[in-house]
């Protein structure tokens, strides 16, 4: 429960990668800035826990979305996994007709506080 909450108080601050000049350019945050972040937000936490709690909640995710679970985190979205039957497609090089295998695809849909924040609304 704690690693929990201690992602959350990051989504839940509303302290975006824009807040931070050294962020990533393009407007993307990587694995590393994320722990260097909570790490400094948080300066009672050891940056090796910090990397530990990160990694233990993203492999949390992919584990349970690879058993077919369904991950819903409150107020920021969820996780979910959909299948794609097989197919018949097209090979655009050549336009010949190519059989597309069935295949699971991970999936996000983001919470209402996402989507308000993100639209100016919270």
């Amino acid at each position: 429960m704690f690693r929990y909450r201690a992602f959350l108080l990051i989504v839940r601050r509303g302290r975006g990668i824009q807040d931070d000049p050294q962020s990533t350019p393009g407007g993307k945050m990587i694995r590393s800035e994320l722990v260097q972040k909570i790490a400094e937000e948080n300066p009672h936490l050891y940056q090796r826990d910090v990397e530990r709690i990160v990694n233990t909640i993203f492999d949390s995710i992919i584990d349970a979305m690879s058993r077919g679970n369904r991950v819903e985190l409150r107020g920021f979205g969820a996780f979910s996994v959909k299948k794609r039957e097989s197919r018949i497609g097209r090979n655009p090089r050549t336009g010949e007709s190519v059989s597309v295998d069935e295949k699971h695809v991970p999936f996000f849909k983001t919470g209402k506080l996402l989507r308000d924040r993100l639209n100016g609304k919270a």
